[in-house]
């Protein structure tokens, strides 16, 4: 579903990816972890066609996107849902203009039809009956739940989430990582998330992979990862720093 193939991408002279190789299968609930600033989100940036690669490709369902136009990528951006580590709501807009953002942009489907899917998917995030609340109104965690619902809405094959408990307390965190796995579940999605969030991680991810100077130094399952003795997976996963190295 998901293939990227030595991805290579500098900003000025600071290398951020330095040959990312990775594949996902379709269905498939990924987890990508590392430090912070190390290229995660940019990673998932590649992956829906939002930065172009120095060298290197990204394939979608069989296609190159590496070198598409922004009008060939519209094609293939409709394939995802992605959910913002800050849910980037629409302050000025209600829940339900939110959610139903898209289908209202696209003018395919009639206002009942979206009223219809916008309910759907605030019921599939149990966040039924809050359609006419603004985000100012909200907890955090409503709006992460809100975000993932616009994410859903138009049923995409592929659902991204950069950070998707940042921010919130543990419970509130576990609340969203069940969703995610229950989304993936329900609607046959394929998962990519990033996080450095470790429980998170274990909870939604079938394959773990670890993103480290720019390249990918570790996979597994998140009980290959949590159990490894390589130093660096084993420092990051425990969050313990590396006293010899002060670049922290």
């Amino acid at each position: 579903m998901i293939e990227a193939r030595d991805l290579h991408k500098s900003f000025g002279a600071h290398q951020v990816l330095a040959g990312v190789t990775l594949r996902i299968q379709k269905g498939e609930s990924v987890v990508v972890i590392g430090r912070s600033g190390g290229g995660k989100s940019i990673l998932l940036k590649h992956l829906i066609g939002l930065l172009q690669p120095d060298t290197g490709d990204v394939i979608i369902d069989g296609e190159s996107i590496a070198r598409m136009s922004e009008r060939q990528l519209l094609r293939v951006r409709r394939k995802f849902g992605m959910l913002f580590q800050s849910a980037a709501l629409f302050d000025s807009m209600t829940v339900a203009e939110n959610v139903g953002f898209v289908l209202r942009r696209e003018a395919r489907s009639h206002p009942e039809e979206i009223r219809r899917k916008v309910a759907e998917a605030l019921d599939m995030v149990e966040l039924s009956g809050i359609q006419e609340k603004k985000p100012a109104e909200l907890s955090g965690g409503m709006r992460k739940r809100v975000g993932l619902a616009r994410a859903i809405v138009y049923r995409p094959e592929i659902v991204l989430y950069d950070e998707p408990t940042t921010g919130l307390d543990p419970i509130v965190a576990d609340s969203i990582d069940q969703l995610i796995v229950n989304v993936r579940e329900r609607l046959q999605v394929t998962t990519v998330a990033v996080t450095h969030d470790m429980r998170s991680a274990r909870r939604i991810g079938q394959r773990i992979l670890m993103l480290h100077e720019g390249r990918i130094h570790f996979e597994g399952t998140p009980e290959e990862v949590f159990s490894t003795k390589d130093p660096i997976v084993n420092r990051f996963v425990a969050g313990v720093a590396d006293t010899r190295n002060h670049n922290f």
